[in-house]
């Protein structure tokens, strides 16, 4: 079989490698082919575009990309027509692949969402136009496969990769041998995956890091880096706000940052359930570009009563989450130390960790797999004749 995959950033190509893997084992003459990053290239996939470049966040902040991301999208959609691949499978990146699906499906192609779009917490009109654009979408989170039922859309929970990948207990002390740390009470800190997101907060982290040190000088502190981008502008981060302060930086390794914690500053995304799945402490901070923001809040654009994944899956205030004009470096240090100082804070915290990691272990990588192969074999594609 001959699967197209679109996988937007980092998180993106770790799903799809591991899809892959999953798709291989049920058909070992599998092709794969279409906008991928590093490890989907290394299972074999052939890369036309590289996943990197869809890693755009925000309304506005889009927009300069809008010329770019059209010509993409565009090649895209001639050359899949032509290759008429058995599936097309859009891996996150939904403002560009479900617009990019749709146009397939009307030529009679399957296809598949992997990774819900947020359509439960804000502008959820979307999922009409999501229905006419997919035959399946495969949720990572046990909540949105309901939302899509009562729409009528064909969805299925699967699972989450990550919560496969993490073990439910993970080694604070070895983590910290791996990384050449002390054994001494750790902060790590993510600024996040994308340029817009670690020059949102950049600062702020940095400025929070100061103000720790300041108030607790045997404090250590470890910041995984998703990329080169991201190094270059939280080290310059840094360099302003914390000049002095050693903060080791790593090119990746956040599973082991993470483990090596006790406490942890995350900037809201996938790495927050990465946090959750170690177990680890967290203070979840977003900032949006002042356009975006504003949008949000005067249209009353956010349905869901929190942005972080931790308090959505456990459907309360579980960790602290602050936006916008609330992230300044005092009250992100001061939610830090005050997890730090309470154990019956991160006690419960990790207690309701653990319960949400063995409700998304599933198998995601198979269980997806399977939906996908059962949608081929079952009824023709929209639109095909």
């Amino acid at each position: 079989m001959r699967f197209a995959l679109v996988a937007g950033e980092a998180s993106g190509d770790q799903l799809g490698a591991a899809l892959m893997r999953s798709l291989r084992e049920r058909d070992p003459s599998a092709r794969f082919f279409g906008v991928a990053g590093p490890k989907m290239q290394s299972e074999g996939c052939e890369a036309w575009a590289l996943s990197e470049e869809l890693a755009v966040m925000g309304l506005f902040e889009v927009l300069s990309h809008l010329p770019r991301l059209a010509r993409l999208r565009a090649d895209l959609r001639k050359r899949l027509r032509t290759e008429r691949p058995d599936v097309f499978i859009g891996i996150d990146a939904p403002e560009f692949n479900l617009g990019l699906a749709r146009d397939l499906r009307g030529a009679g192609l399957r296809t598949v969402q992997y990774v819900s779009p947020q359509v439960w917490a804000w502008r959820q009109g979307r999922v009409r136009s999501i229905g006419a654009a997919v035959d399946l979408v495969l949720c990572l989170l046990p909540f949105e496969e309901q939302f899509y039922a009562r729409a009528g859309i064909r969805a299925e929970f699967v699972g989450h990769p990550l919560a496969d990948l993490i073990p439910e207990d993970s080694d604070r002390g070895a983590a910290r041998r791996q990384l050449g740390l002390q054994d001494r009470l750790t902060v790590a800190v993510l600024p996040g995956s994308r340029v817009g997101e670690a020059s949102h907060l950049g600062d702020d982290f940095a400025g929070a890091i100061r103000w720790l040190r300041e108030r607790r000088p045997s404090l250590q502190f470890v910041a995984p880096m998703a990329n080169q981008a991201v190094r270059l502008i939280f080290s310059r981060a840094l360099e302003r706000n914390a000049a002095g302060v050693e903060v080791r930086l790593l090119d990746g390794q956040s599973h082991v940052a993470l483990a090596a914690a006790d406490v942890v500053l995350v900037a809201s995304g996938t790495a927050t359930l990465e946090t959750l799945l170690t177990r680890r402490p967290m203070v979840v901070a977003y900032r949006l570009g002042a356009l975006t923001a504003w949008l949000l809040r005067t249209f009353n654009l956010m349905k869901a009563p929190y942005f972080s994944q931790p308090n959505l899956l456990a459907g309360k205030r579980i960790v602290p989450e602050l936006f916008q004009e609330q992230v300044t470096p005092e009250t992100l240090g001061t939610e830090l130390l005050r997890e730090l100082d309470d154990p019956a804070v991160r006690e419960r915290q990790e207690r309701v960790f653990g319960d949400i990691h063995r409700r998304l272990k599933r198998n995601a990588s198979d269980r997806a797999a399977q939906a996908i192969l059962g949608l081929l074999s079952s009824a023709p594609a929209a639109g095909s004749t």
